[in-house]
């Protein structure tokens, strides 16, 4: 299992920038749904020569092609709209797979690496012989049904016509490599491939069209919806460092019982110490403190001690030079340390130049982050798709649990801001069909032949996974499910195997079983 050498190198160097990038995109993101999509991790895409088994180069990864994509599914007489692809067919031979991706709740332009064998879409290709192709999520990016992303154009963003694309892909497109009109379903074998959501698509769209593609491969796929979805704080706690996580917890302590108490000017002075006192809800305090704890989902396997995550735990935990134990500092320091490291790094970090109201307010339902309905806003999308079907709220749990997350934020403080956002869909908050999601796509409950698992101890997402805590969900031969010690997708990427070995048992697996199955498929007919 290998991939390029300089492009190891350039997706370490990446992995160095990251903290750079990070803020830069993630500014000015007043959601924690937007704040913590499922999103697959992002590489670099190489600038080199393609070239096929015969020598012939071929066009660059970054060529853009367009598939006419059904706008809906249930009524092909609405036409149709470009859905955008990129493909790779470096390794591909007659009779090979074709594998199928989509980076999900995103722009896909800049995903291009996951067509190379710097990702496991790649290196299943390469070992197979196959073909990989990255395809556009429709309303994310440009792949737009209509050329706007109101509730009348949403409704058309629904995980069905999301299943309904891969499949009308599959099974009309006619590809631009040599013999790509010949490689239908019936013809080639077919491997879709997601992350993430990504990866829950993989999962209900297998469960809901059995028969198009033959096998799957899903990393950290969360395919059970919840809607109260405190679960994703839980591996954080867990694996972070333990004084940071004290002192955490004694914060989040005090801010809730001042809250229980009604003690608005103690909840005042904590806000000041923060320099988030232009904040007018309690609720949005609280949600920025749970800023510090989604940049853990931004961690892997190669991430040093200079990421923003644990330079905040620094910032709290170090003192005159020393460490403090398991039990932290305490609240005192915590709340002197955590404001402090607001005050001289993260607000800018999180908001540039922005005012408090306009990076971290959410209740304001002019702000032009609700009301913006053009395309290519990959968070209004998103949270269309939470708002109607998904779910994920991420809260502070229950009562007599540890909480590193405050428990004034509730479901309620999300589905808030669907009325916000999507006004005419919602004369008041709605309560996501998350019950009516797993039952149409099973859920937990998936059992499908040749769909490999894959996921990470410290994913943050995990609890939406059949990794979850508590589920034993079987691993068996048809349906293997393998757990690394990774992150958030992490074993999507060739370089994490070369850096943990329990990512690297995992690429090992899933690339054994890739060859057994492809070898059981036949084309129709034969």
């Amino acid at each position: 299992m290998s991939c390029d050498p300089t492009l190891q190198l350039v997706i370490k160097m990446w992995a160095l920038m990251s903290l750079l990038l990070v803020g830069i995109a993630r500014a000015a993101i007043p959601n924690s749904m937007s704040r913590g999509m499922p999103s697959v991790p992002k590489i670099p895409v190489p600038e080199r020569l393609f070239t096929s088994p015969n020598g012939t180069i071929l066009p660059n990864i970054t060529t853009t092609y367009y598939f006419d994509q059904l706008r809906d599914h249930n009524n092909i007489n609405l036409g149709t709209f470009k859905q955008r692809y990129w493909m790779d067919w470096e390794f591909y031979e007659p009779g090979g797979p074709i594998i199928l991706n989509t980076p999900g709740e995103v722009n896909a332009d800049g995903y291009q690496g996951y067509v190379t064998n710097a990702t496991i879409n790649g290196l299943i290709a390469q070992q197979q012989k196959g073909a990989a192709i990255v395809i556009e999520h429709r309303f994310f990016g440009f792949s737009n049904p209509y050329d706007n992303l109101t509730s009348q154009s949403l409704a058309l963003l629904t995980v069905q016509q999301a299943i309904d694309d891969l499949v009308y892909f599959a099974t009309t497109v006619n590809l631009p490599m040599s013999g790509g009109d010949a490689v239908k379903p019936s013809q080639a074998p077919w491997i879709l491939v997601g992350g993430s959501y990504g990866g829950a698509l993989t999962s209900y769209t297998m469960v809901n069209k059995p028969g198009i593609f033959w096998a799957g491969y899903l990393s950290s796929a969360t395919v059970e919806a919840t809607i109260d979805y405190y679960g994703y704080f839980t591996p954080i706690r867990e694996h972070m460092p333990q004084n940071c996580s004290s002192d955490i917890q004694a914060v989040i302590a005090y801010l809730d019982g001042m809250y229980a108490a009604k003690d608005t000017a103690g909840i005042k002075t904590l806000q000041e110490t923060f320099g988030l006192s232009g904040l007018d809800h309690v609720a949005d305090f609280a949600t920025a403190l749970q800023y510090n704890l989604w940049d853990w989902q931004d961690l892997d396997p190669s991430t040093g001690p200079d990421s923003i995550f644990y330079e905040f735990c620094d910032a709290l935990e170090v003192k005159d030079g020393v460490n403090a134990g398991p039990e932290g500092w305490g609240v005192d320091h915590a709340i002197r340390s955590w404001g402090n490291f607001w005050n001289t790094t993260y607000y800018r970090y999180n908001c540039h130049d922005q005012d408090v109201q306009t990076c971290l307010g959410t209740f304001d339902p002019t702000a032009i982050y609700f009301t913006n309905i053009t395309v290519n806003n990959a968070n209004r999308s998103w949270l269309w798709m939470v708002c109607n079907q998904i779910g994920f709220y991420q809260t502070g749990p229950p009562e007599g649990q540890p909480a590193i997350v405050s428990r004034i934020l509730q479901p309620s403080y999300g589905e808030r801001e669907c009325v916000n956002m999507f006004p005419e869909a919602f004369a008041y908050p709605p309560q996501p069909a998350t019950a009516e999601t797993n039952a149409m796509y099973a859920g937990w409950n998936v059992n499908v032949p040749r769909l490999f698992f894959a996921n990470g101890l410290r994913d943050p997402w995990r609890g939406g996974t059949v990794s979850a805590d508590g589920l034993n969900k079987p691993n068996t031969t048809s349906m293997p499910i393998y757990m690394s010690d990774g992150f958030h997708c992490s074993d999507m990427i060739s370089y994490d195997g070369g850096i943990d070995p329990t990512i690297e048992v995992v690429q090992e697996a899933a690339l054994r079983y890739m060859k057994e199955w492809l070898a059981e498929w036949k084309p129709a007919n034969s």
